[in-house]
């Protein structure tokens, strides 16, 4: 029984895994302008209420896919576009690692707003990342209309594969890539 019990938690880790990289694997471009309006979309037709952060952000972070995957230790890595006003400023790489109770692996979509310029300015600067207790707001109809600005922040998630127990983004790191660098 518990060979066959390790068999299917084990081929649930590998479809995860194989989920996340099939994701990464879709984008031809590091950082995929045409992929991130996709994704903005993606998040406005689940709630249309996110409009309403779009539109009234200082800026704002558009992750399409970031890939994860843990046995007790875990890790996360997505390339995103980063907005100002509602132009590109630039790209970012996201790592996360992480260690404690989960399992599994999953592909989501992540965007990260910035309420202010002060924040804003941090997330550009690279003197930012989530605290280990840090959470998102997991996308579904309505859920925006009760969504708040933490320390200038507010972050969503949204699902798109693979099964995974722990949905926090504490740990993450962020380095901002000037369009000069973007390949």
């Amino acid at each position: 029984m518990k060979t066959k019990i390790s068999l299917i938690l084990g081929f649930i880790l590998l479809l995860g895994i194989n989920q996340a990289e099939a994701q990464r694997r879709k984008k031809k471009e590091k950082y995929d302008k045409a992929v991130a309006a996709e994704t903005i979309a993606e998040f406005k037709a689940v709630d249309s209420g996110i409009g309403e952060f779009f539109k009234h952000a200082y800026g704002y972070a558009v992750f399409p896919s970031i890939g994860k995957g843990a046995i007790g230790i875990g890790g996360a890595a997505g390339k995103g576009v980063v907005y100002k006003d509602g132009a590109m400023t630039g790209g970012v790489n996201m790592t996360q690692i992480s260690v404690g109770f989960q399992f599994g692996g999953q592909a989501y979509s992540e965007v990260i707003f910035f309420e202010n310029a002060g924040a804003y300015q941090r997330f550009i600067e690279n003197e930012f990342q989530f605290a280990a207790q840090a959470s998102a707001v997991a996308l579904k109809s309505g859920v925006s209309a009760n969504a708040k600005y933490t320390d200038g922040v507010a972050v969503f998630t949204m699902a798109k594969g693979g099964l995974m127990y722990e949905a926090s983004v504490g740990g993450q790191r962020f380095k901002f890539i000037p369009p000069s660098e973007m390949k």
